[in-house]
Protein backbone atom coordinates (compact mmCIF):
# COMPACT_ATOMS: atom_id res chain seq x y z
CA UNK A 1 0.00 0.00 0.00
CA UNK A 2 1.42 3.84 -0.81
CA UNK A 3 1.07 6.93 1.07
CA UNK A 4 -0.32 9.79 -0.45
CA UNK A 5 2.70 12.07 -1.20
CA UNK A 6 0.66 15.07 -2.63
CA UNK A 7 -1.54 15.47 0.17
CA UNK A 8 1.49 14.19 2.92
CA UNK A 9 2.48 17.98 4.43
CA UNK A 10 -1.20 19.65 4.50
CA UNK A 11 -2.07 15.98 6.32
CA UNK A 12 0.37 16.51 8.72
CA UNK A 13 -0.13 20.11 8.89
CA UNK A 14 -3.54 19.22 10.29
CA UNK A 15 -2.91 16.76 12.41
CA UNK A 16 -0.43 19.38 14.10
CA UNK A 17 -3.11 21.18 14.56
CA UNK A 18 -5.33 19.22 15.91
CA UNK A 19 -2.65 18.21 18.59
CA UNK A 20 -2.03 21.80 19.24
CA UNK A 21 -5.80 23.18 19.72
CA UNK A 22 -6.39 19.67 21.90
CA UNK A 23 -3.20 20.72 23.86
CA UNK A 24 -4.44 24.02 24.25
CA UNK A 25 -7.62 23.01 25.80
CA UNK A 26 -6.26 20.90 28.77
CA UNK A 27 -4.79 23.55 30.34
CA UNK A 28 -3.67 27.02 30.93
CA UNK A 29 -0.48 28.78 28.46
CA UNK A 30 2.71 28.75 31.21
CA UNK A 31 4.58 32.39 31.03
CA UNK A 32 7.74 33.41 32.56
CA UNK A 33 7.13 34.97 36.11
CA UNK A 34 8.39 38.95 36.69
CA UNK A 35 11.04 37.84 39.46
CA UNK A 36 12.60 35.22 36.53
CA UNK A 37 11.99 38.16 34.13
CA UNK A 38 13.47 41.28 36.07
CA UNK A 39 12.27 43.60 33.55
CA UNK A 40 12.61 46.32 35.93
CA UNK A 41 16.44 45.63 35.94
CA UNK A 42 16.83 44.49 32.29
CA UNK A 43 16.66 46.06 28.99
CA UNK A 44 14.06 44.77 26.63
CA UNK A 45 14.34 45.38 22.86
CA UNK A 46 10.74 45.66 21.38
CA UNK A 47 10.67 44.68 17.39
CA UNK A 48 8.49 46.98 15.39
CA UNK A 49 8.21 44.27 12.58
CA UNK A 50 8.43 40.23 14.68
CA UNK A 51 10.02 37.82 13.05
CA UNK A 52 8.69 34.49 12.88
CA UNK A 53 10.07 31.15 15.18
CA UNK A 54 9.44 28.56 16.69
CA UNK A 55 9.10 28.10 19.83
CA UNK A 56 8.23 25.77 22.69
CA UNK A 57 5.26 26.44 24.99
CA UNK A 58 3.63 24.48 27.88
CA UNK A 59 -0.19 24.09 28.38
CA UNK A 60 -0.68 23.31 31.70
CA UNK A 61 2.72 21.73 31.93
CA UNK A 62 2.45 19.97 28.46
CA UNK A 63 5.13 21.27 25.87
CA UNK A 64 4.08 21.54 22.42
CA UNK A 65 6.29 23.76 20.03
CA UNK A 66 4.52 26.47 18.16
CA UNK A 67 5.25 28.94 15.00
CA UNK A 68 5.08 31.93 16.52
CA UNK A 69 6.16 36.01 16.06
CA UNK A 70 8.91 37.09 18.19
CA UNK A 71 8.09 40.79 19.52
CA UNK A 72 10.36 41.26 22.59
CA UNK A 73 12.93 39.96 24.30
CA UNK A 74 15.88 40.93 26.56
CA UNK A 75 19.24 38.67 26.99
CA UNK A 76 17.07 35.79 28.67
CA UNK A 77 13.75 35.73 27.41
CA UNK A 78 11.71 36.43 24.54
CA UNK A 79 7.92 37.73 24.44
CA UNK A 80 6.19 35.32 22.01
CA UNK A 81 2.39 35.24 20.78
CA UNK A 82 0.99 32.33 18.28
CA UNK A 83 -2.38 31.87 17.23
CA UNK A 84 -4.23 28.81 18.27
CA UNK A 85 -7.15 28.50 16.16
CA UNK A 86 -9.34 31.71 16.64
CA UNK A 87 -7.48 32.51 19.98
CA UNK A 88 -3.98 34.43 19.55
CA UNK A 89 -1.92 33.56 23.10
CA UNK A 90 1.05 35.34 24.47
CA UNK A 91 3.60 34.61 27.02
CA UNK A 92 7.13 35.02 27.83
CA UNK A 93 9.75 31.86 26.70
CA UNK A 94 13.13 31.30 27.80
CA UNK A 95 15.50 32.30 25.22
CA UNK A 96 16.53 28.93 24.41
CA UNK A 97 12.95 28.00 23.69
CA UNK A 98 13.06 29.75 20.60
CA UNK A 99 14.37 27.38 17.79
CA UNK A 100 15.05 30.43 15.48
CA UNK A 101 13.46 31.45 12.18
CA UNK A 102 10.34 29.14 10.92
Amino acid sequence: MTTNRRYAERVDRMMDARVLQRTAETGKLETLTDQELQLSSTPVTKDPQPKTVNAWVRFGGIPVQVTAEACMWTPRAVAIRFMVGETQYRCWVWAGAIDGPA
